[in-house]
């Protein structure tokens, strides 16, 4: 019976019922295609001509998948910045323990010119850390021999902690002699709530066969609100450094890492008085920020933190009175690069459950060859036990009021400042009150300017990966008072 009445509406109603049975055909097409885009992703995903297997597979922002599958134009010059950071703490550090099982780095198919007496060879190669490959099912089928991690395999995966922190804090050298080439230790530790110290290992100028030495620098805030600086220059035939450890010395001076742990210990004059320390900074596990060069060939400025939070201890000794440290709050970066005419805004901060870094560089102000000078994307990382929790974009700082500062006659420094970052649906504040100040004139530079050093307190509001965000804490912050090149 219910065959025979749709036999009739189909003759009486015809234009309804065509109407009907095309739509009903769209749908069902609708739905074939969706299947067959899924089923073909699926396939994409094991596949492991294309970046080697897994569940899941992280690429470069804006790569075409198909592209890079077939080796067309848009898989060229793609990479992914900090990849060992990447694989180590953000996908396969503690924090995503609970989702993710391995991490499987891998290059595919990269462009590598071969030297041969005069003939140049361009080559395509790939690499894969065996072990991890093998962990996400794609373990590459031997014809003969052996495929296991090497040594380098290891440390790029688990490096020991000396390993790390050489990786993180080795030495440079610029692509051609540069009288203002640049690049040192720094460190800062607060010895009170009214005293703290800025100490630099610094080597400088056309390094290294050209003019160039080392500076020792040590800046004492003390309690009384006095600043006294000690300076003591090396020259270069005193200075030892390399490319591949993080170990410096200057004359009997020397910053030097073991297992993680920096032994620093200067001597210097100034004035007729003498400072001498020795001090053992342990940077807090996780705690640290990878290195980041923005630049080319005119201009370079690098920046790594192996220690946004660390503590000291040891002796530091003006004249003939010691004071002895015991696990004070502490910081150390490393910054290298050409530094004429180049400015930053930077800080750090100590909270009761977060730390926080933010920086940005504007680089040398433009020449006739080009139209606007560099200038670094500025950033605010915040940090917890776990290491790096999220890394946000903001575009300037609100510098407000002003007040005194010491150093530099006539200098003065903002009383307040604030910044607003984001990134998807993460938004913070951070709000800073200026305690303290030291100007410095910067006499290099064609700009005349004037280097701050602040010291203060902060409050972070917001919110970050989903939950609210209410914080506060202390530290230390830089920025120029003059003009930036823009």
């Amino acid at each position: 019976m219910i065959a025979i009445l749709a036999f009739r509406h189909l003759l009486v109603r015809k234009r309804r019922s065509l109407f009907l049975l095309l739509g009903f055909s769209l749908g069902v097409g609708v739905m074939i295609v969706l299947l067959s885009v899924g089923e073909a992703m699926l396939e994409q995903s094991r596949d492991t001509s294309l970046v080697g297997g897994g569940e899941l597979t992280v690429l470069p922002l804006g790569i075409d998948i198909e592209a890079m599958r077939t080796g067309g134009l848009g898989s060229m010059f793609f990479g992914i910045d900090r990849a060992r950071f990447l694989v180590r703490e953000v996908l396969g550090g503690p924090r995503q323990q609970g989702m993710v099982r391995t991490v499987s780095p891998g290059i595919e198919g990269k462009l590598l010119y071969l030297r041969r007496g005069n003939q140049t060879i361009p080559v395509r190669a790939g690499g894969e850390i065996p072990s991890r490959a093998a962990a996400v099912g794609a373990r590459l089928q031997l014809l003969d021999g052996s495929w296991d991690d090497s040594r380098s395999d290891s440390a790029f995966i688990a490096p020991t902690t000396q390993q790390l922190y050489d990786q993180l804090d080795r030495f440079h050298l610029p692509s051609r002699p540069d009288s203002t080439w640049g690049e040192w230790h720094y460190f800062n530790l607060v010895t009170s709530p009214r005293e703290w110290w800025y100490i630099t290992f610094l080597v400088g100028g056309e390094v290294p066969t050209g003019r160039w030495g080392g500076e020792l620098l040590a800046t004492r805030r003390a309690a009384d609100g006095q600043y006294r600086r000690f300076v003591s220059r090396i020259s270069a035939a005193r200075v030892s450094f390399d490319t591949v450890h993080a170990d410096l010395a200057l004359g009997q001076s020397y910053a030097r890492q073991r297992n993680g742990v920096y032994q620093i210990h200067g001597e210097s004059n100034s004035g007729g008085d003498r400072v001498s320390f020795r001090l053992q900074i342990t940077p807090a596990a996780r705690r640290y920020f990878p290195p980041v060069e923005l630049g080319g060939d005119e201009f370079v400025s690098g920046y790594v933190v192996p220690g946004l939070v660390a503590g000291a201890s040891g002796t530091i000794c003006v004249r003939s009175r010691c004071q002895t440290l015991h696990n004070v709050p502490a910081y150390h970066d490393h910054n290298w690069g050409v530094w004429r005419d180049v400015t930053w805004e930077w800080g750090s901060g100590r909270g009761s459950k977060l730390s926080l870094l933010y920086g940005g560089v504007y680089g040398p102000k433009p020449s006739p060859a080009t139209s606007s000078s560099v200038r670094s994307p500025f950033f605010l990382t915040v940090l917890d036990s776990l290491g790096v929790k999220q890394v946000l974009r903001f575009d300037d700082i609100h510098y407000r009021g002003s007040r005194g500062a010491a150093g530099r006659p006539g200098t003065t420094a903002p009383s307040s400042f604030s910044l607003e970052a984001a990134r998807d649906a993460d938004t913070l504040r951070l709000e800073v009150e200026v305690l303290d100040a030291l100007g410095t004139s910067m006499g290099e530079s064609r700009l005349p300017r004037v280097f701050l050093q602040m010291r203060g307190r902060f409050t972070l509001t917001g919110r970050l990966l989903g939950e609210s965000v209410a914080d506060t804490g202390s530290g230390f912050f830089e920025t120029y008072v003059g003009r930036h090149p823009r």
